[in-house]
């Protein structure tokens, strides 16, 4: 693997997750793997998962670490190709980025959707820059469009949850939220799920459709209680709307899961990236009952980042 930033960056899913799988059992198994070489974590954005995670990840096989807050501790980045560089902005993308290169052998990546230009987001404005001007392997921590290491661990979960010899039935379903949100996880899900031998559905209100690149032909439900029916594992997460782009429109209906909407499903195990909002995504009870493998998830969010650094790790030593 020599960048990671999509499922397509995976040369075998089934043989990644069982890597992840059998690092959560010994996960210093690999601890000279790194000895020598250094990743850079770089977010542009909050984190909590993603940073401590990657940071674990990365200790767990001998890599130096460094983490830049860029956002907050460096300097104000420029990202326009010939700007003139009067205004506000000290450093220019491509220059630091030549910067990681003389310091880390990995560079990883944390960069939100800007949610102003669609073209933007949609064309990766600030990740792209990191693939065209690094020398070094390129992870995504989260781009404007996708969260693969999030995604990983998700089809880790639902690994490990399901037992039976039928195909279980996925759903995806839209929940509230008091602002904006991305359509990344969203995205990164239905992505990665086309690549699981799964029943995948998706569940929204009029007007939040996502992106028809991802969704493809994806079965696309306006009735979350009709899409619940029978659903082994319940992936819950609000996004905007894509071709409103990020606007919100009105939903009359109560997309809230709770405990009620669970006894349509198949004992349906609950999902979510986190952070979440407390009973305006989904209720305490789903959040804290029997049926939530929510911290399972987060906590595959080490391994899922170990087996890919991991990857990356044996490409870097191969070339070399």
């Amino acid at each position: 693997m020599k960048n990671f930033t999509a499922v397509s960056d995976i040369e075998n899913l089934q043989e990644t997750i069982k890597k992840a799988l059998n690092i959560k059992e010994n996960p210093l198994s690999e601890t000279e793997k790194g000895k020598g070489k250094t990743i850079g974590l770089v977010f542009l954005n909050s984190s909590l998962r993603t940073r401590l995670s990657s940071q674990i990840a990365a200790q767990n096989l001998g890599l130096n670490v460094l983490t830049l807050n860029a956002a907050q501790e460096a300097w104000n980045l420029e990202f326009a190709d010939g700007a003139v560089m009067n205004g506000d902005t000290v450093e220019h993308i491509k220059d630091a980025i030549e910067v990681l290169n003389q310091y880390c052998d990995i560079i990883a990546v944390r960069c939100f959707a800007g949610m102003k230009s669609k073209e933007d987001d949609v064309n990766e404005s600030i990740l792209s820059q990191f693939q065209k001007h690094a020398k070094v392997p390129v992870i995504s921590l989260e781009s404007a469009t996708r969260h693969p290491l999030q995604s990983l661990a998700d089809c880790i979960t639902i690994t490990e949850n399901w037992k039976e010899d039928h195909k279980p039935k996925v759903v995806l379903t839209w929940a509230p939220h008091i602002k904006p949100i991305a359509q990344a996880v969203a995205n990164s899900f239905t992505e990665w799920m086309h690549e699981m031998d799964v029943d995948f559905v998706i569940a929204n209100p009029e007007g939040y459709d996502l992106d028809k690149n991802f969704t493809k032909d994806t079965k696309i439900i306006h009735n979350q209680e009709e899409a619940l029916k029978d659903a082994d594992f319940i992936y819950v997460k609000n996004w905007s709307s894509f071709d409103d782009y990020a606007a919100m429109p009105e939903v009359k209906e109560n997309w809230m899961l709770t405990g009620e909407k669970l006894k349509e499903t198949n004992n349906g195990k609950v999902m979510h990236c986190l952070p979440v909002r407390r009973n305006v995504e989904l209720s305490d009870e789903v959040m804290d009952g029997e049926n939530s493998i929510i911290y399972q998830q987060a906590k595959n969010r080490i391994f899922s980042a170990q087996a890919v650094f991991s990857e990356i790790l044996d490409e870097i030593n191969f070339t070399k």
